[in-house]
């Protein structure tokens, strides 16, 4: 993964290094074919003499020659990239000198070492080069001056990667618009004054689209790395450029940020400009690769979606069409190294050719090239051609690269007839990559790789023979084996970037592993036959959807168990952490193996853990507490709220931003049904997380909001409601409900004006029935409402959000939604009756636009505040904590509490408990004037309502559950 890009990080990852390096990107199963794991058992071609010559783990020493010095470059190119130049001028100096001197006293004594060390300095002074002219490259030219200025000018490009649609991202209240995105090479500048220069310069082109109709199409083409919400109006242009085309585009220039990127600038091109003006084609080759990745997925296009999404990608990296939600749950499991086109993809295809590399140099080698009486250097050359058509139709991505590289070496060597050179063609792999692209020493795609490729040539043979020596199958021990090294290795890289440790990567991989091979071989056979044969090819693409819809498969399940993952500390410290744990943990695991009884009760708390089931979890950890009424769900910036109203099933106000998030907050909380789900308005930080919520739970309507100012996001609620089968509902002011014990009254936004017509609101799904907004299965109403008369409405989303009265266990609670304070105003002068409640969640996430004369009528025991840790908005504000704790109110808030609950009763006290710490809060009870001092009116609701035995019952009439 390279160095992130601020100012495209709003669009997600924006190259293909990037997106092969997204957390949990671990090549798992890279050479597993290719490593000699464990003793081979002995087939019937080869005689006794052969089959004693099979490797085994123990056969010599592992051969490490070159892996110093491949290292030395490494990180001599990672720290050269941005140093001085003076500073590199003078170490490279002295290092030159050490290793004249090194070498010279080295051919005297005749000693080895001495050479070892003078290689060592000689590849670090080599990759401290490469990476100094490289890095000097950015700045060279006027790129960098007019990024600098933030100019605008007229360039010429070479594209450098396929064009894609970025993952879009919310940023506050608002989903940033979807954007394509793309590395290309600045060829010619002409500046605003005219001048004309050549260049050589890589940049980062942004390109901005209007939201267009979105059809069922662009559902299902828009959504994954390379995709946000749906298809944006005028993408198809910029999307359908091949690497190696010129294009003359008008563009204002930008700085990168970090400063430290790969990228010279960042050329952002107007939402409104034409399309590209192409001045170039491009090559033959890279068009006749991009016929046959269009082949691929014309005949993948009427597979079920799963498998449409995956095949491309699992094929050749194009992920165009995984869906943001399929792309988390391969990211939870830790299989996102299928859609990154990693080694073992080649390894499969080359294994058809010369089988299992171990035994290409033997007599009982396998695959096509024996049987076709292919000698070795032949069948070296035809391998070396299919390792480089490999790069070009799966594009150089880092992991790519070094499985390119690592099997070239490896052909190189069956050519030579030489043996166990495995671990010296993955060290040659990474100094010779390293030499021609510094930048890969930054890149944590290219780390996580190699650690993986290294951990199956190292540690998975070792533990495979350890396996089988206990009675493993041998097959069951390598591919255990291979998973387990693997994950081990990756696991504190993954901590650094991600700040989580995943617990099912390793079973995922094992139940997905014998799915890979079938449709890695078939997708490439559709792949080579698109061309000619489009009927085969789409026969072929459907036997292996197959295979690649049981990846989609396990990669959900393992993604919606309550333990998939945990959190961890994140950073080089969290992932140093980790590293010495599992350095720990691996001994006590080889101890282990030998007491079976002890293995089986590991492995059914390993169960629990992953499956966590709701009682058992509640013990353990203590949450969520016994008896909570309202839980504020820990979603980062947004809001998330949930009302108890019996055994697994609650009420739902808000879904947060984050659907895995809102999805996690639900499954802890045990809530499996949903009678109605509320959506205060359609800002992006309440209504992004509704399919997390959806997720495999029942639920019984969905009601928003009337107001649409936000169309594009009005829009993807309608469309995952009606996915679901979920009814819409307009929140209609005055109705009253109730579901179990909670009952609630919708108080704002006022009624639509007279001109208002239904077809404004989100039309529900034809085939599902509109339930009565007051009489629904799920919710009973004591009686059709009276809605009042139409009133004023501030402008804005916010302005519009459903506020809730409810009632449960004696409690009341106010949901005010986003209401800024012209609205809290109207609010009050709309219903002047409101005062006091016993839980209020603060407006707007806890702003400083607060009204003082609502919040002084409302005066809360408990007040709670959902807020993003570290949110640049400054939410909550100082002023509004201050004042909320002036009338004597408990505050919790989750930026710094985490997930909040509260519980008690209106006999038993109130409370809130909190998930950091669970620690408990309880909450004064409300000062009792004396009667003498009580007015003719009482306070039932939270809304000053008369009393009196008869006005009493026609209140009840009103109100009651």
């Amino acid at each position: 993964m390279t160095i992130p890009r601020a100012p495209a990080s709003a669009y997600g990852p924006t190259s293909p290094g990037q997106a092969d390096s997204s957390p949990g990107r671990a090549d798992f199963s890279t050479a597993v074919s290719a490593a000699p794991v464990g003793p081979v058992e002995p087939t019937g071609e080869a005689g006794p003499e052969a089959q004693r010559s099979v490797v085994s783990p123990g056969e010599g020493p592992a051969d490490l020659r070159l892996v110093a010095p491949a290292l030395a470059a490494w990180g001599a190119a990672a720290l050269a990239l941005d140093a001085p130049v003076h500073l590199l001028v003078l170490t490279g100096a002295g290092a030159l000198v050490l290793a004249g001197l090194v070498l010279s006293r080295a051919v005297r004594r005749r000693a080895g070492t001495l050479v070892a060390v003078a290689a060592v300095l000689l590849c670090a002074v080599a990759g401290a080069a490469s990476a100094a002219l490289q890095g000097a490259d950015l700045r060279r030219g006027p790129v960098p001056r007019l990024a600098h200025e933030y100019a605008q000018a007229t360039v010429e490009l070479e594209v450098a990667e396929d064009p894609h649609l970025a993952r879009q991202r919310v940023r506050g209240a608002q989903r940033m618009p979807p954007a394509v995105v793309f590395d290309a090479e600045v060829r010619r500048v002409t500046a605003p004054d005219g001048a004309v220069t050549i260049a050589r310069t890589p940049v980062l082109v942004v390109v901005p689209q209007r939201q267009g109709r979105q059809g069922e199409e662009g559902r299902q083409e828009g959504q994954g790395r390379e995709g946000g919400r749906g298809t944006a109006a005028g993408s198809g242009a910029w999307r359908a450029l091949l690497p190696s085309t010129r294009i003359r585009v008008e563009a204002r220039f930008a700085p990168p940020l970090p400063p430290g990127d790969r990228t010279a600038a960042v050329l952002r091109v107007a939402a409104d400009a034409p399309p590209p003006r192409r001045i170039g084609g491009p090559t033959p080759l890279q068009r006749f690769a991009g016929s046959l990745r269009a082949g691929l997925r014309h005949a993948s296009e009427d597979l079920r979606p799963d498998a449409r999404a995956l095949l491309p990608g699992l094929v050749v990296g194009d992920t165009s069409r995984v869906t943001p939600e399929l792309d988390d749950a391969f990211r939870a499991t830790d299989l996102t190294h299928l859609l990154a086109v990693s080694g073992s993809n080649l390894t499969i295809v080359l294994a058809l050719l010369i089988g299992p590399p171990h035994l290409a140099v033997r007599a009982e080698r396998r695959g096509i090239a024996p049987r076709l009486g292919l000698s070795l250097r032949t069948t070296a050359v035809i391998g070396g051609a299919v390792a480089l058509a490999f790069v070009v139709v799966c594009r150089p991505d880092p992991s790519v690269l070094r499985a390119a590289a690592c099997g070239l070496i490896t052909l190189l060597a069956i050519g030579s007839g030489r043996r166990r050179t495995l671990l010296p063609a993955l060290a040659a792999a990474v100094l010779l990559l390293v030499l021609y692209d510094p930048w890969l020493a930054r890149s944590y795609g290219f780390l996580l790789s190699v650690l993986a490729t290294g951990a199956l040539l190292t540690l998975a043979p070792r533990w495979s023979a350890a396996l089988q020596r206990r009675r493993f199958p041998p097959r069951l021990a390598e591919v255990i084996a291979a998973a387990a090294a693997a994950q081990a290795v990756c696991a504190p890289v993954i901590a650094v970037l991600a700040a989580r440790v995943g617990l099912v990567a390793v079973p995922c991989n094992l139940l997905a592993e014998v799915a890979v091979a079938p449709a890695t071989v078939l997708g490439f056979a559709a792949l080579a036959v698109a061309p000619v044969l489009p009927p085969l090819a789409t026969a072929l693409a459907w036997c292996a959807g197959w295979p690649a819809e049981w990846i989609a498969v396990i990669a959900r399940t393992g993604a919606a168990l309550p333990g998939a993952e945990f959190g961890w500390p994140g950073g080089w410290a969290g992932g140093f952490l980790l590293a010495a744990a599992t350095v720990v943990l691996v001994p006590v695991a080889r101890t282990l193996l030998r007491r079976r009884g002890l293995c089986v009760a590991c492995a059914l708390l390993l169960v629990v853990l992953v499956v966590r089931p709701a009682p058992l979890s509640r013990i353990v950890t203590g949450w969520p507490p016994p008896g909570w009424l309202l839980a504020v769900c820990d979603v980062g910036q947004g809001d998330g709220l949930v009302l108890a109203t019996g055994p697994g099933s609650a009420l739902v106000v808000d879904t947060g931003p984050d659907p895995r998030a809102m999805d996690r907050c639900l499954q802890k909380l045990d809530v499996r049904r949903i009678p109605l789900l509320v959506l205060t308005h359609f800002h992006a930080d309440h209504v992004d997380g509704l399919t997390g919520a959806l997720r495999g739970r029942s639920v019984g309507a969905l009601e928003t909001t009337t107001r649409e100012d936000l169309p594009d996001q009005a829009a993807f609620v309608r469309k995952a409601a009606a996915a679901h089968g979920v009814p819409m509902l307009p929140a209609v002011p005055g109705e009253r409900r109730r579901t179990g014990p909670v009952t609630w009254e919708v108080l704002w936004p006022p009624p639509p004006p007279p001109t208002w017509t239904p077809g404004a609101f989100p039309a529900p799904d034809a085939a599902s029935p509109v339930p009565d907004p007051t009489s629904t299965p799920a919710e009973q109403a004591d009686g059709p409402p009276t809605p009042p008369p139409t009133g004023f409405m501030p402008e804005g989303p916010n302005n519009a959000s459903v506020t809730l009265l409810v009632r449960t266990a004696g409690l009341t609670v106010l949901l005010l939604g986003d209401l800024e304070p012209p609205a809290q105003q109207a609010l009050l002068a709309a219903h002047p009756g409101l005062r006091a409640v016993d839980v209020l969640k603060v407006a707007h996430h806890g702003s400083a636009y607060q009204d003082p004369a609502l919040m002084g009528a409302l005066a809360p025991r408990l007040a709670v505040i959902s807020a993003g840790a570290g949110n640049t908005y400054g939410h909550p504000a100082p002023s509004t904590l201050a004042a909320l704790r002036s009338q004597g109110a408990r505050v919790l808030r989750t930026d710094t509490d985490g997930a909040i609950a509260v519980t008690g009763s209106a006999t038993t006290g109130l409370a809130g408990v909190t998930s950091n710490g669970r620690r408990r809060y309880p909450v004064r009870r409300r000062p009792v004037p004396p009667r003498s001092m009580r007015g003719p009116t009482g306070v039932r609701d939270g809304i000053r309502r008369p009393t009196g035995s008869g006005r009493r019952r026609r209140a009840r009439v009103c109100t009651s559950a």
